[in-house]
């Protein structure tokens, strides 16, 4: 009996082992790497071939943060961009799961199409969204600007992701950036919380209508607190995917007029791979693992303590 145990643990072990050596390698192993070289001189391409750099310490991240303009506009674009992401996403997301939980005919159609874009790469629903907003305020207008043309609406013509007007800190090129990533990452929410609906007691739903609560009561007293949990981890995803977006805002816009669109994840590639400056986008690589940190490790403690009390 022992030995059988014995046996099965091996092989678990065995089974186990290349992934957990694999991940040891290609993502802790890489990650610490990253953190070496954030801190040393390894800007040049020379370097990187003799393998030599000296420590610098805190020096590339002071620069970023404190002496660089184009850092710290990009973290206010990024949290422009999260803040919209997040609130178009959740709110499209409710109000979908809430239509088709409905039971209405035809709603398994709907709830496929809702979530087709989700099978779509972000590098497509940037090539596609390019077009759609194409700034044609030309004689030769595209995508939706040629739609307000022919229906005589050209004062609503725009530049769109080319635009430079701002609102504060805030560049309303960003807006069709957002609705681009809103609309494939809205059905995500809206299956998520659909499948919380459906999980909902029929008996909570009957109990309130019979106390005369009315549709609007139902949800926000019986619905909406049941579906905070999901709601919360959905947040969470997709929190984390808006911090290191890079394909979607690279195939559509680049980083726009003036850095409107630019985002830390687009600096880094461009520092890395296009100036050999290798410690510094080390180094931004590393501010965006420690934002999205922020985000997930206060979930995951969360989770950890909330399954231990179970």
């Amino acid at each position: 009996m022992i030995k059988e145990r014995t046996k099965e643990k091996l092989i678990s072990i065995g089974l186990v082992s290349p992934t957990v050596l694999a991940i040891g390698i290609f993502v802790y192993g890489f990650i610490g790497w990253t953190i070496k070289l954030s801190f040393s001189d390894w800007n040049t391409f020379a370097k990187l071939l003799k393998g030599k750099f000296k420590f610098v310490g805190l020096s590339n991240y002071i620069k970023l943060l404190f002496q660089d303009p184009r850092f710290p506009s990009d973290l206010w674009n990024t949290l422009f961009f999260t803040i919209l992401f997040l609130l178009g996403c959740v709110t499209l997301g409710i109000i979908l799961a809430l239509l088709l939980d409905r039971g209405l005919k035809g709603s398994i159609i709907f709830q496929n199409i809702y979530l087709f874009p989700m099978a779509v790469a972000f590098v497509v629903t940037g090539t596609a969204w390019r077009w759609i907003f194409a700034p044609g305020i030309s004689a030769y207008p595209q995508g939706i600007n040629l739609l307000f043309s022919k229906l005589g609406l050209d004062a609503l013509r725009w530049r769109w992701f080319v635009s430079i007007e701002h609102i504060g800190p805030f560049n309303l090129a960003l807006i069709p950036v957002v609705i681009a990533a809103t609309w494939q990452l809205s059905g995500y929410t809206m299956a998520m919380c659909l499948a919380g609906l459906r999980g909902i007691p029929s008996q909570l739903i009957e109990a309130a209508q019979v106390d005369g609560a009315s549709g609007w009561q139902v949800f926000w007293g019986v619905k909406f607190p049941l579906l905070r949990p999901i709601i919360l981890s959905a947040m969470i995803i997709l929190g984390h995917i808006s911090l290191k977006i890079f394909d979607l805002v690279f195939s559509m816009t680049g980083s726009g007029p003036n850095l409107a669109v630019d985002v830390p994840a687009l600096y880094m590639f461009e520092t890395t791979f296009e100036r050999l400056r290798y410690a510094r986008g080390a180094a931004i690589a590393i501010i965006m693992l420690i934002m999205v940190s922020f985000i997930i490790i206060p979930y995951l403690i969360s989770s950890m303590k909330r399954e231990a009390k179970k």
